[in-house]
């Protein structure tokens, strides 16, 4: 199994790194203006100023890397009150290949590849422009790999903590602010996952920020569990995208998955390592793992029987450290992809251990279970942006309001 995603060309030159580059957490190596016509007008001006930005960051072992993000400072005041904070935005899962990356889609919403055919939209256009017009700072990563070179660590739960946390850092040296500006994360499905992760590597990995709340909307909490879920799910290939990510940082498990996966499932891990998640959704919709392997058991079941494949998806389990700050996680009762029961599960670990989270249910009634869209992305519109919404929980802790310890609703 080859990672064409590693070797590919750039989607431009920009996601080059050069040969070196400052390895604090958080330096700018580059940044290039950026025009954002894919929002609505701030302050009266249209199209948005933004910023195309390379800093560092560090994969699982320490390593210095490369990562890309897209960087907007409003130009009107802080609708709330204190200090402007910095909102550092988790995307939810775009993908593996390059030309998934975020930012590469940011400017006009989307982005569509001819050679091979591929699609890819910036999800969090909306989110962006939300924070961006009540006058916060907005910084959206693309995570360790999408863009830049190498595999993108899909759900790799360190990773992912350093890309956004390093993304805060990188915001503050761009701002000339400092790690006292108040921080807020947000992230939704693979990027709540990641600003879960965040909030509890924070004290050990940032102590420095100045982290006042975070958003982990339906978080991957518990891989195996959503592993599990989205087999056969509309989604499917990203279980492909995992298993790249893996194998890129724990070449061990190569072997394995060789021994386990037919030519044709190889072949396809390989192709997956260069699609985004529309093109599965349109290429290899309702994927199941079973149809990858040589006896037709989910690549799963023979991954938690390799007591080393077993430890590595144990270690993306997420609540075995406390918060530091209060997080607000949110779940749809029916949601298709990201297990209800795990995300619960996430913040009955952390109150045992003291955090002070919110956790609250969506309701959302079930609708063409298996698909996605509606059962996962609807809580998504509900739960961040509407009525008692993420927005407004977060402005509270930005303002400082007090929070319980922790509540189920």
């Amino acid at each position: 199994m080859t990672a064409p995603a590693a070797t590919a060309a750039p989607v431009s030159d920009f996601y080059t790194p050069p040969a070196q580059f400052a390895t604090e957490p958080g330096a700018i190596v580059k940044t290039q203006p950026m025009t954002v016509f894919a929002a609505p007008p701030s302050g009266g001006r249209w199209p948005e100023a933004a910023q195309l930005v390379m800093y560092t960051s560090r994969t699982q072992d320490g390593t210095p890397v490369a990562v890309s993000g897209t960087y907007i400072e409003p130009t009107q005041p802080w609708q709330g009150s204190g200090a402007r904070p910095t909102i550092v935005i988790g995307p939810g899962t775009a993908g593996q290949g390059d030309q998934c990356a975020a930012s590469v889609a940011f400017g006009t919403g989307v982005t569509l590849s001819t050679d091979p055919l591929s699609v890819s939209a910036n999800q969090e256009a909306i989110s962006a422009a939300t924070w961006n017009n009540l006058g916060a700072r907005v910084f959206v990563t693309d995570y360790i790999g999408l863009g830049t070179p190498g595999v993108h660590t899909f759900v790799n739960r360190v990773e992912e903590a350093h890309a956004i946390l390093d993304a805060a850092r990188a915001a503050d040296n761009l701002a000339g602010t400092g790690p006292g500006t108040p921080l807020v994360l947000w992230g939704y499905s693979q990027g709540g996952g990641a600003t879960a992760a965040a909030a509890e590597l924070q004290p050990a990995y940032a102590p420095e920020l100045n982290l006042k709340g975070t958003w982990a909307g339906a978080p991957v909490a518990d891989l195996k569990r959503v592993l599990a879920q989205i087999d056969g799910n509309l989604i499917g290939g990203a279980i492909g995208f995992a298993i790249n990510g893996f194998v890129a940082r724990y070449p061990a498990l190569e072997k394995s998955v060789h021994e386990l996966t037919t030519p044709a499932g190889r072949a396809l891990l390989d192709t997956l390592s260069t699609e985004c998640v529309g093109d599965i959704i349109f290429k290899q919709p309702f994927l199941r793992t079973s149809d990858l392997t040589i006896d037709g058991r989910p690549l799963l079941d023979h991954l938690r029987s390799i007591p080393e494949a077993d430890q590595v998806l144990d270690d993306q389990r997420i609540g075995a450290l406390e918060p530091a700050s209060p997080v607000l996680i949110t779940s749809g009762i029916n949601d298709d992809t990201i297990p209800y029961g795990q995300a619960r599960q996430l913040a009955e670990d952390w109150c045992a251990q003291g955090a002070r989270v919110t956790f609250r249910t969506d309701q959302l009634p079930s609708i063409l279970p298996g698909t996605t869209f509606a059962n996962h992305f609807g809580p998504e519109l509900i739960d961040g942006f509407t009525g008692d919404s993420a927005v407004s929980y977060l402005v509270d802790r930005l303002d400082d309001k007090p929070v319980a310890a922790c509540t189920f609703d």
